[in-house]
């Protein structure tokens, strides 16, 4: 039996509430404002020819796009990559409000990244994956992360 009273749009999952996609956009967004904040250091010191930061402006100008595509498609509204992440503050910065080098009237987690890439950090550590208690992986890990060829 059937109800002819029934809203078909309650019957349609409603995006927002389909898991994984804001996170997903939400660290594209970080990944592109880092490599954003990347060429903008590049300009400065001037090591980008203009043929580069063409490229770099047309490449970054689309991913933006692609992201708020996306998130008009999956009805999800931009300010909300923006993740509040408590005393450590925001992961992005308010529009406009970060450069390179600059002092911030608010630090967020994209300026300590972009900062910690300029400068040049070694992570290392031990990760174990597994599952149902039985370990399966283990990775001994070393990463640098650096935005020059500081590999010597």
């Amino acid at each position: 039996m059937t109800d002819n009273n029934a809203n078909p749009d309650s019957l349609i999952v409603k995006p927002k509430k389909s898991g994984l996609a804001p996170l997903i956009l939400t660290l594209v967004e970080l990944l592109r404002q880092l490599m954003e904040a990347q060429v903008i250091r590049r300009m400065d010191a001037e090591k980008l020819t203009e043929s580069e930061i063409e490229r770099a402006a047309d490449s970054l100008q689309a991913l933006e796009q692609q992201i708020l595509n996306l998130c008009d498609v999956l009805d999800i509204d931009p300010a909300d990559l923006n993740l509040d992440l408590g005393e450590f503050g925001k992961l992005l910065p308010k529009s406009g409000s970060y450069y390179p080098d600059k002092s911030s009237s608010e630090s967020s987690i994209l300026e300590l990244l972009d900062r910690l890439i300029s400068t040049g950090i070694v992570l290392e550590g031990d990760v174990q994956i597994g599952l149902a208690n039985i370990n399966l992986i283990d990775l001994k890990l070393k990463l640098l992360l650096t935005s020059g060829d500081r590999t010597s």
